[in-house]
């Protein structure tokens, strides 16, 4: 049954000041208690990467630094790849891997260099900003130049997701981009591998059944010699490995190359 106080009565039946303090006190505590549980229900967003951050904050190594004169050539820093143009997220020609992938890098020119080759490096650490540009891209018209030059017999929709997607291994650390060349003194020529690098087609399929027995035979020795130091080939691309690690990175990194 619902009682009802007239407001003459009130003032009559109303509370001591303690227990109007002890009412407010319950009241202000259950407000606190059901802020604390919905911003427990809520889900967290990361915090925002600082303004500062780097590849060395990130714990990814320059290979530079760890294996003075490799040779690189990091396509996506400049003009000179399939967009046509600089590609968001790259700052510096620069190449960034876990240590564990770097060293054995290291360890994998180390060993070619004792065979007068040498390794050329396209691609290493991709800030996931990157593989979200190459997505935008592939969503634009198409440019018959560049169409000719790197995608000839696939429309651009076609790249997605064989060889355009929405997250890549490279933005873990751990995947490298790299072809070989042959060194006589100073001089060092890329060793011919059937396509260029990036080049959207079967024929960039590692085991692709056209090539000739040279293109094949170097192909062959660049898997041989990155699979001796724990390098393994993604098939649809000759030029695409990346490094077995226990366990194996999990996060998609997005700090720039600087």
């Amino acid at each position: 049954m619902t009682t009802r106080i007239s407001t003459s009565a009130a003032s009559a039946t109303a509370p001591r000041p303690e227990r109007r303090i002890a009412a407010l006190a319950l009241a202000l505590a259950a407000v606190l208690c059901a802020c604390a549980t919905a911003q427990g229900d809520a889900p967290r967003a990361s915090p925002p990467a600082p303004a500062e951050a780097s590849p060395a904050s990130a714990g990814l190594v320059d290979i530079a630094a760890l294996v003075p004169g490799i040779a690189l050539d990091i396509r996506y820093a400049g003009p000179d790849n399939f967009t046509g143009r600089p590609v968001p997220g790259y700052e510096a020609p620069r190449c960034y891997l876990l240590p564990p992938a770097a060293e054995a890098l290291r360890d994998v020119e180390a060993e070619l260099r004792g065979q007068g080759l040498r390794l050329q490096v396209f691609d290493c650490y991709r800030p996931a900003r990157s593989v979200r540009a190459f997505v935008r891209w592939a969503g634009e018209p198409a440019d018959p130049a560049i169409q000719a030059a790197y995608h000839p017999q696939l429309d651009k929709r076609e790249l997605v997701p064989d060889y355009i997607s929405d997250r890549s291994g490279h933005s873990k650390g751990a995947t490298v981009d790299l072809t070989l060349l042959r060194c006589h003194a100073d001089i060092c020529e890329p060793l011919d591998m059937g396509t260029p690098f990036d080049f959207f087609d079967p024929r960039a399929n590692t085991d692709h059944p056209g090539l000739s027995p040279g293109q094949r035979e170097n192909r062959n020795r660049l898997r041989e010699a990155m699979a001796r130091h724990g390098f393994e080939n993604y098939p649809l691309e000759w030029w695409h490995y990346t490094r077995k690690m226990e366990p194996p990175p999990e996060l998609f990194l997005d700090v720039p190359v600087r």
